[in-house]
């Protein structure tokens, strides 16, 4: 037995958790790999090659690694939990009206809490993954941190992860660069993993169609909201869309519709299946409403309140200041200092203090103050 102890390393086959799980072995971790069956393509309906983390061609680039460094490896078929977390949610939002974030569902609900019933099955005190993100503790709370690698940093996708899996939870990666971990893997003969294209879709959307998957996921969907208004604000209308699940905010191409501007989703409105359109000023808003926190460097959601932040609305948001004005037993009131562009309800804000993640939650509206 390791005098580090027995960690379970989350191993998708590409390059971040195979380095991840190769460092901790050479720091004398006793490592045990497991990847994640989380989907498969065929059931997707997408005609696209299976590729990316649930492929069997990435299982195998996963297994290799272990066996060449003489650890165990495991595969964990979990698309169950994975279609009860992840795609439900990631239908029923769209169906409400709302753009989701799949991603940080997976990590809350997959990634850590299906792996941590499986580390305690292994007898592994500890689990990590490739993310480019750190953790640190202060004042008795685990707190995820920014990467160190600004063109990486991953934790806005983490956030919902629970104080108690962050205590048993190792980020190899968030003190290093993405180039050093290609120089690692160079150095070490895993040209394999350095010349393997990295995929950004959805997993279980590797066409990127999502309103393809959504019609198929839910057949009579398309004839439900079929027929519904393009509007302006004061609810003229400017002509008829295909329903109000196939758009999201701050779109503007695939309108289908031409006014003489260029015309972006401003809003949707589920109750009248109409979706509203108008000029990018109307995207501006300064205030939203986010609920389902998690928190993070606060034991309490009323220790937010006054609270300086920077405020991230979606993965590759730079931030943009903000002060939580107020807040009730289930969310909190977000005043940005100058407007922010697109706020889309259903997409998680994060908040941070520096570098420290202080919570986030999920967008349930977003409005423009008075003051």
């Amino acid at each position: 037995m390791s005098t580090k102890g027995r960690v379970l390393v989350a191993m998708s086959g590409g390059i971040d958790s195979s380095l991840a799980a190769v460092l901790l072995h050479e720091e004398g971790y006793e490592v045990v790999g497991m990847t994640m069956k989380t989907w498969d393509y065929a059931s997707s309906g997408s005609s696209k090659k299976e590729t990316g983390c649930c492929s069997l061609d990435s299982i195998n680039d996963a297994r290799n690694i272990a066996v060449d460094l003489g650890f165990p490896h495991y595969i964990l078929d979990i698309r169950e939990e994975f279609g009860d977390s992840v795609i439900d949610h990631f239908t029923s939002e769209y169906i409400a009206g709302r753009t989701p974030n799949p991603c940080v569902m997976c990590n809350t609900h997959i990634k850590w809490d299906a792996l941590l019933r499986r580390a305690d099955k292994l007898e592994c005190q500890f689990i990590a993954t490739g993310h480019y993100a750190r953790i640190t503790e202060k004042d008795g709370r685990f707190i995820i941190q920014r990467g160190i690698d600004d063109h990486k940093d991953q934790s806005y996708a983490l956030w919902g992860v629970s104080q108690e899996s962050l205590s048993r939870t190792i980020l190899p990666l968030g003190n290093l660069l993405k180039s050093e971990i290609y120089e690692m893997a160079t150095q070490k003969g895993f040209y394999d993993l350095v010349n393997k294209s990295e995929s950004y879709e959805i997993c279980f959307i590797p066409d990127n169609d999502y309103r393809g998957f959504l019609k198929r996921r839910v057949p009579t969907l398309e004839a439900e909201v079929a027929g519904g208004n393009f509007v302006t604000v004061d609810g003229t209308v400017l002509g008829t869309h295909e329903g109000y699940p196939f758009y999201t905010i701050g779109q503007r191409k695939g309108l289908g519709i031409t006014l003489g501007f260029p015309a972006f989703v401003t809003e949707i409105r589920k109750e009248t299946n109409e979706v509203v359109l108008g000029d990018v000023s109307k995207l501006l808003k300064n205030g939203m409403t986010v609920s389902r926190l998690n928190l993070m460097k606060y034991p309490e959601i009323t220790d937010l309140v006054g609270k300086e932040v920077t405020a991230k609305i979606r993965y590759n948001d730079k931030g943009s200041l903000a002060t939580i004005v107020s807040a009730t037993d289930k969310s909190i009131e977000v005043h940005f200092h100058e407007p922010v562009n697109a706020i889309a309800p259903g997409q998680a804000a994060v908040f941070y203090d520096t570098n420290d993640v202080v919570a986030g939650g999920w967008i349930m509206k977003s409005y423009n103050t008075t003051s």
